[in-house]
């Protein structure tokens, strides 16, 4: 198969930290707040409109609270698991490798009796049906190493007894999200603005905020997770003040982003961006005889984290050790070419390709790279 000529202007794929926004270079970093206080007016302003706009961008409610903590969104998630379960029995509901450590969290660290656990392989989502939202609830909004979502929210009920908690990490900004079904909801900057690493946003509906002034957990709480103070929610968290010190170059680069998504026109822009990512992919697979989703169900496909198996007989019919062979020098003959960079499935999955579709990826380069994905196969197969 001769080797195509056109190749992506940007050969960044990553799942994690994801590719810079269109025309992003290190200039628009020239005003960071170096060598400041995050906690001075000026620090504080920064971090407050990187909440504000977030809010705006994303049309989250005025009743609910959204703020900046540490750990990306691991951080995020651990900080709503060691906070606010625990008063009620918990279903944990994981479809890939993220969704499952945040089980094994709740079962062998905060130990809780009365936790179940709705489990699926990866390609497929668990039962939602079987989901009592009258307890506490955890799952992963988009399975980021799956490359499956959850398709809606229809299963959740507006009256509840419980909390919802959606890691969305490699969903918000890319996918909508139905703010009043959810209580908790967690993401990063370095996922769909593409933003630098190791900052979490948290949001929190009322409902959630009020758990967390009625229910003290029976365990302590190392102080990165703090986020209530005399039995009240601290709000100045959630109006720049942090709980421990954020870089102020990272800061600067989300506000970037977050400009720039403003600038194209908001977050249905951005959503239909990765939607027309995915879609190209789709139109592909479709003539494409040795390649196929992860993801079983065509509105589960995750239109970020896009997960791919191949279903060629001969790959097929390799050992699981083989598979990964030929999958580790197909991504090394595109990153040799300077196609693609990191796009070889999670460790943790099955062997395949994993193509970051995420809003700050140029539908130009998705379709450039595809004749890449053909050649790199075919020279391999040989």
């Amino acid at each position: 198969m001769a080797k195509p000529t056109q190749r992506p202007s940007s050969p960044n794929f990553s799942s994690g930290p994801c590719a810079k926004r269109p025309g992003w270079s290190v200039e628009v970093l020239s005003n960071a707040l170096l060598g400041r206080s995050h906690r001075s007016r000026a620090g504080r302003d920064r971090l407050k409109e990187v909440i504000t706009r977030s809010k705006a961008i994303l049309g989250i409610p005025d009743s609910y609270l959204c703020g900046i903590v540490p750990a990306s969104d691991t951080g995020a998630v651990e900080l709503a698991l060691w906070s606010l379960l625990g008063e009620r029995g918990v279903d944990m509901v994981a479809w890939e490798s993220f969704g499952s450590s945040w089980v094994t969290d709740v079962q062998k660290q905060l130990k809780l009796s009365d936790c179940r656990t709705f489990k699926a392989d990866y390609g497929v989502l668990p039962d939602f049906g079987q989901v009592d939202c009258d307890r506490d609830v955890v799952f992963t909004w988009n399975g980021t190493t799956s490359g499956v979502k959850v398709p809606n929210a229809d299963w959740i009920p507006d009256e509840r007894q419980g909390l919802t908690i959606a890691d969305a990490t490699s969903a918000v900004f890319a996918m909508e999200m139905p703010w009043s079904k959810l209580d908790v909801v967690t993401w990063s900057w370095q996922k769909v603005m593409g933003g630098e690493a190791a900052h979490g946003m948290l949001v929190l509906s009322p409902r959630a905020v009020e758990r967390l002034e009625r229910y003290t957990p029976a365990w302590p709480l190392p102080k990165i997770f703090r986020i209530t103070k005399g039995g009240k929610v601290d709000k100045a968290i959630f109006e720049g003040d942090t709980i421990n010190t954020p870089s102020m170059l990272c800061v600067e680069d989300a506000l970037d982003g977050l400009k720039w998504a403003e600038s194209i026109g908001g977050l249905s822009a951005l959503l239909g961006r990765s939607r027309s990512n995915l879609k190209a992919i789709e139109d592909w697979a479709d003539r494409t005889d040795w390649v196929d989703f992860l993801a079983v169900e065509p509105m589960t496909r995750s239109n970020t984290s896009v997960c791919l198996k191949v279903v060629d007989p001969w790959f097929v019919a390799l050992t699981v050790e083989e598979q990964a062979k030929v999958i580790k020098k197909m991504v090394g003959l595109l990153e040799t070419e300077q196609v693609a960079y990191d796009i070889a499935s999670y460790r943790d999955a099955p062997s395949g390709l994993r193509i970051w579709g995420g809003a700050t990826v140029e539908l130009e380069d998705i379709e450039a790279l595809l004749p890449w994905l053909d050649w790199a196969y075919h020279e391999v197969k040989g």
